[in-house]
Parts: C-alpha cells; sequence; structure tokens
C-alpha cells in the first residue's frame, strides 16, 4: 500500500531524516519506534503532505505523492491524527467530527460514517454537544482518531496516540487501534511506548538519527536484546 524509498527530508540546514526506506502492506499495523529526534514525526508529515522531501519518493497505491499537497492526499485515503490531538477548542465534539469530513460530499455516507464513529467511541455520542476542550485527555485522543475517521482513510497515520495519557486509557486506545485495523484500515503508529506498540504490530521499523537501525516483525523486534536495552527498559 505505502513505499519510502529512500527518504531526505531536512529542517534548514538540519538533516532530520536521511535516507530512510520502509512499506507497509495492506491491512497491516507497522510501528516506527524510536528516541524523540529520532525522525519520526518527520516522516509522518511527509507522508500526509504536510513536509516536502529534498529527495526519495513515497509511493502510495502505485504512484508518488510525496509533492502532492495534504488535502489532495487526505482525499486518497490517507489521514493522520497528529501528535497532541489538537482538537478544535470552542467547537462541539461533533463539529470536531464534521470537520474530519470536509472532504466528503455525499451526506449519507457521512452519516454512516458519523454512525460508525459514535459505535466505536460511544462517549464521543454521549458528549457531542460539549465543547471538545472539556473533554479529558483520553477523550480528545479518542475524538482526534475519531476526527481522522471520518473522512474515511484506507491508511490511518497515528502519532503518539497515548502520550500523556493515564494507564486506563492507554489499554483502550491500544484496544481500538487493534479494532480499527480488523475492520480494514492499515496503520503506521508512532509510539514511545515501543511495547505496547510492538505488541500489536505486525511489523515495526527502529529509527536512530534519522535512520532505520533495524526492522521486523513485532514479535522478533520485542524479543530482540538490543531493542529491550534500548526502547523497552530490559
Amino acid at each position: 500500500m505505502l513505499s519510502v524509498d529512500q527518504l531526505v527530508v531536512n529542517y534548514g540546514v538540519i538533516n532530520a531524516v536521511k535516507g530512510v526506506s520502509f512499506d507497509i502492506n495492506e491491512g497491516e499495523i507497522v510501528s516506527l519506534i524510536g528516541a524523540n529526534g529520532a525522525g519520526k514525526t518527520t516522516i509522518l508529515k511527509t507522508v500526509s503532505g504536510l513536509l516536502r522531501p529534498a529527495s526519495g519518493t513515497v509511493t502510495y497505491e502505485g504512484h508518488e505523492i510525496q509533492r502532492e499537497k495534504a488535502p489532495k492526499i487526505v482525499a486518497q485515503g490517507i489521514s493522520q491524527v497528529p501528535e497532541g490531538r489538537h482538537i478544535f477548542a470552542g467547537l462541539t465534539v461533533k463539529e470536531n467530527l464534521q470537520m474530519g469530513a470536509f472532504l466528503q460530499s455525499d451526506r449519507a455516507n457521512i452519516a454512516t460514517t458519523f454512525q460508525t464513529v459514535y459505535d466505536r467511541f460511544p462517549v464521543l455520542k454521549e458528549r457531542q454537544n460539549q465543547d471538545a476542550a472539556t473533554l479529558s485527555g483520553g477523550e480528545q485522543q479518542m475524538l482526534a482518531m475519531g476526527r481522522a475517521l471520518m473522512s474515511r482513510p484506507k491508511l490511518l497515520l497515528l502519532d503518539e496516540p497515548s502520550m500523556g495519557l493515564a494507564p486506563i486509557f492507554i489499554n483502550e486506545i491500544f484496544d481500538i487501534i487493534t479494532a480499527i485495523k480488523e475492520q480494514g484500515t492499515t496503520v503506521l503508529l508512532i509510539e514511545q511506548n515501543a511495547k505496547k506498540a510492538l505488541s500489536i504490530s505486525d511489523r515495526g521499523y527502529v529509527l536512530a538519527s534519522g535512520e532505520v537501525k533495524m526492522s521486523g516483525t513485532g514479535s522478533e523486534l520485542l524479543a530482540n536484546a538490543d531493542v529491550q536495552k534500548a526502547y523497552l527498559g530490559g
């Protein structure tokens, strides 16, 4: 579904991503793990069209998208849940969800997607008329995920979905990610909680200093002594 080949991304004179390559097959959860500053968020922003690479290609469903603008990429089926959630304060929960459907024109499809999101996140239906800023951190994360799902993505990009959440919400978020995959959405996951991420991932890539240092199945990386020492507290 997605192939990133020799991707190089710079912030001014800083070389943030240095020739990264990885693939995602349809129906997988693939994790990118690594320390802060490894280039993970930069990669996600480049895939979703928020950043332009200096070189390299991003190929989605057989065609290159690295020079396309974000709205066109969303329209093709890629949606991102950003780090920090970035819900729209001052808008209700329902209005936030409506923002996720801004490229959808079929009202029947939008209504169906609303129901799907409310079924997945019952708390959002209960609080649909509440100011989104008054939700708890975990509820805001659910809202951010629900908003991304309103665009009916084929590929969902998740940037640190468990950051800052209480343990009870962390487990729920990872259960939801697994359920989203089981319903047919492919997932690219960035997550500081490497153990949790790899435990639900089909495959993973370990990044350091803007480069891929290791790759394997989720279980292989969980069992790897170097990964355990660097990221799993082992």
